[in-house]
Order: C-alpha cells, then sequence, then structure tokens
C-alpha cells in the first residue's frame, strides 16, 4: 500500500461538502496508516488480548460503508463480505465482520475491496439529498445521520490504526 494525499476539510464549506469531506479525510488517513508496510506488519496484532490489526480494520470498514451506503441508504440486497463476529459475550453480535483474517487474506485484495465500496458509497450519495431517508430499524434514517455516523466511526477506527502502526514501526502522526 502507498501513501494516499490527505485532503484538509474545507474551513467554510456547505453542510454536504462539510460532511463529505471529513469522511474523505478519515479514508485517507486509514489509508495512510496501512501505507508502506509488508504483509505480516498490517496483520501484527495491537495489543494482547485485543486482535484489531489494520488488516482487519481495513476489512472492517469494507463491511461498514457496504452495509450503511448500499444496504441500507441505497436498499440493494448485497451479501456481507464476512461473517458477522459470533457473540462471545461482549455484545459482538450483530456488528459487522472483516476483524478476522482469513490466511489467504491480502492487503491488495482488502484495499481493493474497501475502494470499491468506497466507489459504491459515492455513487449512492451522489443522487441523494442530506434529507432523504431508508428504512432502518423500524424507523428512518438520513443520509445526514449516515455521515455523522460514518465519520464517528472512522475516526474511532483511526484511532485504533495509530495506535496499531506504533507499535508495529513506531511510526506516529499522519
Amino acid at each position: 500500500m502507498s501513501t494516499a494525499e490527505r485532503p484538509m476539510p474545507p474551513l467554510d464549506a456547505d453542510e454536504r461538502t462539510t460532511l463529505e469531506s471529513w469522511l474523505d479525510f478519515y479514508r485517507a488517513t486509514l489509508a495512510q496508516k496501512c501505507a508502506d508496510l509488508p504483509e505480516e506488519g498490517l496483520r501484527e496484532a495491537s495489543a494482547a488480548p485485543s486482535p484489531i490489526t489494520l488488516l482487519g480494520l481495513l476489512q472492517h470498514l469494507a463491511e461498514v460503508e457496504r452495509n450503511w451506503f448500499r444496504r441500507v441508504l441505497a436498499e440493494e440486497d448485497v451479501p456481507p463480505f464476512f461473517a458477522p463476529p459470533a457473540d462471545g459475550g461482549d455484545g459482538s453480535q450483530g456488528r459487522e465482520g472483516g476483524w478476522e483474517l482469513a490466511e489467504d487474506a491480502t492487503s491488495a485484495q482488502a484495499l481493493a475491496r474497501w475502494e470499491g465500496e468506497v466507489a459504491a458509497a459515492r455513487e449512492n450519495c451522489a443522487v441523494r439529498a442530506l434529507d432523504d431517508t431508508s428504512p432502518f430499524m423500524g424507523a428512518r434514517v438520513t443520509l445526514r445521520w449516515i455521515y455523522t455516523h460514518m465519520i464517528g466511526e472512522y475516526a474511532r477506527h483511526c484511532g485504533h490504526a495509530d495506535l496499531i502502526r506504533e507499535r508495529v514501526d513506531g511510526r506516529t502522526g499522519v
């Protein structure tokens, strides 16, 4: 994986541009955290007992993009890439998968899958207004809510990626 340019969100844009820009900022941050590491570095777990890896984060966020922007927003009938985690008593049941690494999983495969889902997300969002809704959990959810949720999801996981990357090779910052 190579380092991608990280776009600074504009300071004085309209609401939609602001939301899209912050989501893209965090997407680029994730890509940078995964950049220039060999496969074994991307597979290295953060710290016991956590099994989280950079490759697992990339897979998980491909699944999250697919879920929110294709299944929920666009109401597409697309299967998950990964089985959801089994409930090990930690409340993980019902969450998106991707955390576990198959022996044959590669960074090239994970990156291509994630980039494909990001592209699909952009297409699905481009034809909708922020106030457009889709069915979700017996109610309706707006695109605005989904953007806000995704910004939080990425921000949280970019924090994880920061810590993992520092543990793997000492690299800090972006």
